[in-house]
Protein backbone atom coordinates (compact mmCIF):
# COMPACT_ATOMS: atom_id res chain seq x y z
CA UNK A 1 0.00 0.00 0.00
CA UNK A 2 1.37 3.41 -0.97
CA UNK A 3 0.93 6.12 1.63
CA UNK A 4 -0.67 9.44 0.74
CA UNK A 5 2.38 11.34 1.92
CA UNK A 6 4.61 9.40 -0.47
CA UNK A 7 2.32 9.85 -3.49
CA UNK A 8 1.92 13.56 -2.80
CA UNK A 9 5.65 13.97 -2.47
CA UNK A 10 6.14 12.11 -5.73
CA UNK A 11 4.00 14.67 -7.55
CA UNK A 12 0.73 12.72 -7.73
CA UNK A 13 -1.43 15.16 -5.81
CA UNK A 14 -4.49 16.53 -7.61
CA UNK A 15 -3.45 19.81 -9.19
CA UNK A 16 -6.36 20.39 -11.58
CA UNK A 17 -9.99 19.35 -12.08
CA UNK A 18 -11.43 19.48 -15.60
CA UNK A 19 -15.22 19.72 -15.78
CA UNK A 20 -17.41 19.28 -18.85
CA UNK A 21 -21.03 18.70 -19.78
CA UNK A 22 -22.67 20.61 -16.95
CA UNK A 23 -25.21 23.34 -17.66
CA UNK A 24 -27.61 23.43 -14.73
CA UNK A 25 -25.24 21.84 -12.23
CA UNK A 26 -22.96 24.41 -10.61
CA UNK A 27 -19.21 24.07 -10.32
CA UNK A 28 -19.58 24.44 -6.57
CA UNK A 29 -21.92 21.42 -6.37
CA UNK A 30 -19.47 19.28 -8.32
CA UNK A 31 -16.39 20.29 -6.33
CA UNK A 32 -18.26 19.83 -3.07
CA UNK A 33 -19.23 16.29 -4.08
CA UNK A 34 -15.66 15.45 -5.12
CA UNK A 35 -14.43 16.24 -1.59
CA UNK A 36 -10.92 17.13 -2.74
CA UNK A 37 -8.69 18.57 -0.05
CA UNK A 38 -5.37 20.34 -0.41
CA UNK A 39 -2.72 17.73 -1.10
CA UNK A 40 -5.21 14.95 -1.97
CA UNK A 41 -3.42 12.17 -3.84
CA UNK A 42 -4.67 11.36 -7.33
CA UNK A 43 -3.44 7.78 -6.95
CA UNK A 44 -5.43 7.21 -3.77
CA UNK A 45 -8.48 9.23 -4.79
CA UNK A 46 -11.60 7.01 -4.77
CA UNK A 47 -13.17 7.76 -8.16
CA UNK A 48 -15.98 5.25 -7.63
CA UNK A 49 -17.10 6.90 -4.39
CA UNK A 50 -16.89 10.30 -6.09
CA UNK A 51 -19.14 9.09 -8.92
CA UNK A 52 -21.65 7.88 -6.35
CA UNK A 53 -21.72 11.25 -4.60
CA UNK A 54 -22.01 13.14 -7.89
CA UNK A 55 -24.93 10.95 -8.99
CA UNK A 56 -26.99 12.34 -6.11
CA UNK A 57 -26.87 15.87 -7.52
CA UNK A 58 -30.44 16.44 -8.85
CA UNK A 59 -29.56 17.43 -12.43
CA UNK A 60 -26.97 14.67 -12.90
CA UNK A 61 -28.12 11.71 -14.99
CA UNK A 62 -24.75 10.04 -15.60
CA UNK A 63 -21.19 10.92 -14.66
CA UNK A 64 -17.67 9.73 -15.36
CA UNK A 65 -14.60 10.46 -13.23
CA UNK A 66 -11.18 9.75 -14.73
CA UNK A 67 -7.68 10.12 -13.35
CA UNK A 68 -5.22 11.70 -15.77
CA UNK A 69 -1.73 11.38 -14.39
CA UNK A 70 0.27 13.04 -13.10
CA UNK A 71 -2.25 15.36 -11.43
CA UNK A 72 -5.54 15.95 -13.25
CA UNK A 73 -9.03 14.71 -12.43
CA UNK A 74 -11.48 14.79 -15.35
CA UNK A 75 -15.22 14.88 -14.64
CA UNK A 76 -17.83 14.52 -17.38
CA UNK A 77 -21.47 15.24 -16.51
CA UNK A 78 -24.53 14.16 -18.51
CA UNK A 79 -27.56 16.03 -17.22
CA UNK A 80 -31.24 15.22 -17.17
CA UNK A 81 -33.43 17.18 -19.56
CA UNK A 82 -36.27 19.31 -18.26
CA UNK A 83 -39.37 17.63 -19.69
CA UNK A 84 -42.34 19.24 -17.98
CA UNK A 85 -43.47 21.07 -14.87
CA UNK A 86 -45.38 19.22 -12.18
CA UNK A 87 -47.80 20.97 -9.84
CA UNK A 88 -49.36 19.41 -6.77
CA UNK A 89 -50.97 21.86 -4.43
CA UNK A 90 -48.72 24.89 -4.01
CA UNK A 91 -45.56 23.00 -4.98
CA UNK A 92 -44.16 23.31 -8.50
CA UNK A 93 -41.19 21.30 -9.78
CA UNK A 94 -39.22 20.65 -12.94
CA UNK A 95 -39.32 16.95 -13.84
CA UNK A 96 -37.62 14.69 -16.37
CA UNK A 97 -39.34 12.33 -18.82
CA UNK A 98 -39.50 9.59 -16.18
CA UNK A 99 -41.41 11.84 -13.80
CA UNK A 100 -38.50 12.30 -11.43
CA UNK A 101 -38.22 15.69 -9.76
CA UNK A 102 -35.11 17.56 -10.86
CA UNK A 103 -35.59 20.86 -9.11
CA UNK A 104 -38.14 22.92 -7.20
CA UNK A 105 -36.39 26.08 -8.38
CA UNK A 106 -38.70 27.07 -11.25
CA UNK A 107 -38.16 30.30 -13.16
CA UNK A 108 -38.89 31.83 -16.55
CA UNK A 109 -36.55 29.45 -18.38
CA UNK A 110 -39.21 26.76 -18.10
CA UNK A 111 -42.21 28.87 -19.13
CA UNK A 112 -42.72 26.88 -22.35
CA UNK A 113 -42.85 23.51 -20.62
CA UNK A 114 -46.25 21.90 -20.20
CA UNK A 115 -47.50 21.95 -16.62
CA UNK A 116 -48.83 18.61 -15.38
CA UNK A 117 -51.28 18.96 -12.49
CA UNK A 118 -52.11 16.37 -9.86
CA UNK A 119 -50.55 13.40 -8.10
CA UNK A 120 -49.60 10.72 -10.60
CA UNK A 121 -49.58 13.18 -13.50
CA UNK A 122 -45.78 13.34 -13.42
CA UNK A 123 -45.53 9.71 -14.55
CA UNK A 124 -48.08 10.00 -17.36
CA UNK A 125 -47.09 13.23 -19.04
CA UNK A 126 -45.94 11.35 -22.12
CA UNK A 127 -49.55 10.39 -22.88
CA UNK A 128 -50.74 13.94 -23.35
CA UNK A 129 -47.49 15.35 -24.75
CA UNK A 130 -47.30 12.67 -27.45
CA UNK A 131 -50.91 13.37 -28.42
CA UNK A 132 -50.28 17.13 -28.56
CA UNK A 133 -47.20 16.65 -30.75
CA UNK A 134 -49.59 15.53 -33.51
CA UNK A 135 -51.45 18.88 -33.37
CA UNK A 136 -48.73 21.55 -33.02
CA UNK A 137 -51.19 24.36 -33.78
CA UNK A 138 -53.06 23.39 -30.62
CA UNK A 139 -50.00 22.47 -28.57
CA UNK A 140 -48.73 26.07 -28.50
CA UNK A 141 -52.01 27.14 -26.89
CA UNK A 142 -52.00 24.56 -24.10
CA UNK A 143 -50.50 25.72 -20.83
CA UNK A 144 -51.39 22.84 -18.50
CA UNK A 145 -52.81 19.33 -18.38
CA UNK A 146 -54.73 18.18 -15.31
CA UNK A 147 -55.10 14.47 -14.56
CA UNK A 148 -58.70 13.76 -13.54
CA UNK A 149 -59.49 10.76 -11.31
CA UNK A 150 -56.36 9.05 -12.62
CA UNK A 151 -58.33 8.25 -15.80
CA UNK A 152 -58.30 11.14 -18.25
CA UNK A 153 -56.99 14.67 -18.89
CA UNK A 154 -58.31 18.21 -18.93
CA UNK A 155 -56.27 20.64 -21.03
CA UNK A 156 -56.10 24.26 -19.89
CA UNK A 157 -55.55 26.72 -22.73
CA UNK A 158 -53.80 30.07 -22.54
CA UNK A 159 -57.09 31.94 -23.10
CA UNK A 160 -58.85 30.21 -20.19
CA UNK A 161 -60.74 27.52 -22.13
CA UNK A 162 -60.74 24.01 -20.64
CA UNK A 163 -60.81 21.00 -22.98
CA UNK A 164 -62.23 17.91 -21.30
CA UNK A 165 -60.65 14.95 -23.07
CA UNK A 166 -62.08 11.42 -23.24
CA UNK A 167 -60.36 8.46 -21.60
CA UNK A 168 -59.70 6.90 -25.01
CA UNK A 169 -59.20 8.16 -28.56
CA UNK A 170 -57.59 11.38 -27.40
CA UNK A 171 -55.95 11.91 -30.79
CA UNK A 172 -59.36 12.00 -32.50
CA UNK A 173 -60.72 14.48 -29.95
CA UNK A 174 -57.77 16.83 -30.42
CA UNK A 175 -58.01 16.59 -34.20
CA UNK A 176 -61.71 17.49 -33.94
CA UNK A 177 -60.88 20.61 -31.94
CA UNK A 178 -58.33 21.71 -34.54
CA UNK A 179 -60.85 21.16 -37.34
CA UNK A 180 -63.65 23.04 -35.56
CA UNK A 181 -61.32 25.91 -34.77
CA UNK A 182 -60.13 26.15 -38.38
CA UNK A 183 -63.68 26.03 -39.76
CA UNK A 184 -65.62 28.00 -37.14
CA UNK A 185 -63.10 29.82 -34.96
CA UNK A 186 -64.18 27.71 -32.00
CA UNK A 187 -61.32 28.66 -29.71
CA UNK A 188 -61.81 32.39 -30.37
CA UNK A 189 -65.33 32.34 -28.93
CA UNK A 190 -66.30 33.33 -25.40
CA UNK A 191 -66.18 29.75 -24.17
CA UNK A 192 -65.24 28.42 -20.74
CA UNK A 193 -65.27 24.69 -21.48
CA UNK A 194 -65.41 22.25 -24.39
CA UNK A 195 -66.41 18.72 -23.40
CA UNK A 196 -65.10 16.08 -25.82
CA UNK A 197 -65.83 13.01 -23.71
CA UNK A 198 -68.79 11.83 -25.81
CA UNK A 199 -68.10 10.39 -29.25
CA UNK A 200 -71.35 11.58 -30.85
CA UNK A 201 -71.41 15.19 -29.65
CA UNK A 202 -69.36 18.11 -28.39
CA UNK A 203 -70.72 20.04 -25.41
CA UNK A 204 -69.74 23.69 -25.09
CA UNK A 205 -70.22 25.89 -22.04
CA UNK A 206 -70.09 29.65 -22.46
CA UNK A 207 -68.33 32.00 -20.10
CA UNK A 208 -70.61 33.65 -17.55
CA UNK A 209 -70.43 36.94 -19.45
CA UNK A 210 -71.32 35.31 -22.78
CA UNK A 211 -74.20 33.42 -21.15
CA UNK A 212 -75.61 36.69 -19.79
CA UNK A 213 -75.31 38.33 -23.21
CA UNK A 214 -77.09 35.42 -24.84
CA UNK A 215 -79.85 35.58 -22.26
CA UNK A 216 -80.22 39.29 -23.01
CA UNK A 217 -80.27 38.61 -26.74
CA UNK A 218 -76.86 40.19 -27.39
CA UNK A 219 -74.46 38.37 -29.76
CA UNK A 220 -71.33 36.98 -28.11
CA UNK A 221 -68.03 38.78 -28.68
CA UNK A 222 -66.73 36.07 -30.97
CA UNK A 223 -69.81 36.26 -33.16
CA UNK A 224 -69.53 40.05 -33.37
CA UNK A 225 -65.89 39.81 -34.41
CA UNK A 226 -66.64 37.29 -37.13
CA UNK A 227 -69.61 39.35 -38.35
CA UNK A 228 -67.40 42.41 -38.63
CA UNK A 229 -64.75 40.47 -40.50
CA UNK A 230 -67.29 39.25 -43.07
CA UNK A 231 -68.50 42.72 -44.03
Amino acid sequence: MVSESLTSAAGFQIAAVKLSGQKETTEFEILEALEIQQGTSLALFDASAARERLSHIPWVDAVSVQKLYPGTLQVRIDEREAYALWQRGDLLSVIDSKGKVISDDVDGRYANLLMLIGHGAQYRGGEVLDALDAVPELRVRVRAARLVSDRRWDLLLENGITLRLPEKDVARALADVVTMDAENGLLARDIAMIDLRLQDRVVVRLTDEAALRRKAGTPDAGARRRSGADT
